[in-house]
């Protein structure tokens, strides 16, 4: 499946947040949207980071609960692993795995067009596995394949 389509079914709403804001704005949003990582982008469009709940976790047992008034570019990853609406879930498995990310924004000319989460591409892949079987159990006991 290509990131497009998965973008189609869930919808391509990112949540960003720009480099200034506080840390405590983050959590706020984080807890909000109930979800795990923003985009950092000073103006929704480029993307100039991202920063997770890992990311906060891992300053703040370093650092101190100072951070939360620091700003989000503090504790941001500046360096993101993106991909384009054409790239496969399957080819986004290995990077997320090599790289340990769990969140990859989809880009178009550079543009933030969506993002793609570690969840979007398991529940693909159990998709794919349940219709591997329904198929062999559909061969071996004669029945129709779905």
């Amino acid at each position: 499946m290509r990131v497009t389509e998965a973008l189609r079914r869930k919808g391509d709403a990112v949540v960003t947040i720009p480099r200034d804001r506080s840390v405590r704005d983050l959590l706020a949003l984080l807890a909000q949207h109930g979800i795990g990582a923003v985009v950092v982008s000073d103006d929704g469009i480029r993307v100039d980071g991202i920063v997770s709940e890992r990311d906060v976790v891992r300053r703040l047992h370093a650092d101190g609960d100072g951070i939360l008034d620091g700003t989000v570019e503090e504790i941001m990853t500046a360096a993101v692993h993106t991909c384009g609406p054409e790239a496969t879930l399957d080819e986004l498995m290995p990077l997320m795995t090599e790289h340990r990310v769990r969140h990859v924004p989809v880009l178009v000319d550079t543009r933030l067009a969506g993002i793609v989460s570690i969840g979007d591409v398991v529940k693909h892949r159990i998709a794919e596995v349940q219709a591997e079987r329904d198929q062999l159990t559909a061969y071996i006991t004669g029945g129709p394949v779905a």
